[in-house]
């Protein structure tokens, strides 16, 4: 499999950046796509999710699955399933969780932490990483299916 666009490099100021790149991005995703997103811990991870169901019509809290490892959330038609696997100590504790079946055609999945499922991780659309920077914060974006391509190019037009 060939990466269809890779390396992409946003610089977001802030926060309120980082929300709206996920705003941006929130108009390609589609269901059955996985987002795999990476980043150091504060990076700004819940903040870009924020934004994606944000730019989806969600209006109410959006929180940190970290301690519950999924938030769901119906948005559009869709199921929004925000993953967060820093806890996880061994990839195969994926196998135990029951969480494969929520990757679905009508389902959108973000992964927080994918690194964590070493070969567990479904295939991502678009991978994200958020990286702290001297200006705020860069985020690299590149996809791997043509989804993914559409989706970053939607994002591309959008945030123009």
């Amino acid at each position: 499999m060939n990466t269809i666009i890779e390396g992409r490099q946003i610089e977001l100021a802030d926060a309120g950046a980082t929300l709206a790149a996920g705003v941006h991005l929130a108009p390609g995703l589609r269901g059955g796509m996985v987002v795999a997103l990476s980043g150091e811990l504060g990076a700004g991870k819940t903040t870009l999710v924020r934004g994606m169901l944000r730019g989806l019509g969600w209006t109410a809290p959006v929180k940190s699955p970290t301690y519950t490892l999924v938030e769901s959330y119906e948005v559009a038609s869709l199921y929004f399933y925000h993953f967060d696997f820093y806890r996880f100590s061994d990839s195969r504790e994926w196998e135990s969780t029951g969480f494969a079946e929520y990757f679905r055609p009508d389902s959108i999945c973000v992964i927080e932490w994918p690194e964590r499922l070493g070969p567990w991780l479904p295939r991502p659309d678009v991978s994200l990483r958020l990286e702290h920077a001297p200006s705020g914060r860069l985020l690299i974006l590149s996809a791997g299916s043509e989804a993914g391509s559409a989706c970053l190019a939607a994002y591309t037009a959008g945030a123009a």
